[in-house]
């Protein structure tokens, strides 16, 4: 399969959207935390882990959105 521009947009918009979604949630869970909210220790280490795999998720997405821009970008017109 060949990335197109779209995928790559596509691709660069997801991983934005779980940076941006997950940040938040980040925020909240810290803010809970600080204010005393009272939670098993599995609750916080849970969500710290869903918080990391989906930020590394998007890095991963992110950086595929990115090689598929540039590699469109390169190619000439002729070869598209």
């Amino acid at each position: 399969m060949r990335f197109e521009r779209r995928h790559g947009w596509l691709l660069v918009g997801v991983a934005a959207w779980n940076v941006l979604t997950y940040a938040m949630f980040t925020r909240n869970l810290w803010n809970a935390h600080a204010e005393g909210e009272d939670r098993p220790t599995g609750y916080w280490v849970a969500h710290t882990v869903l918080i990391v795999v989906n930020l590394a998720i998007a890095v991963v997405l992110g950086r595929l959105g990115v090689r598929a821009l540039r590699g469109q970008a390169q190619e000439s017109p002729v070869n598209r």
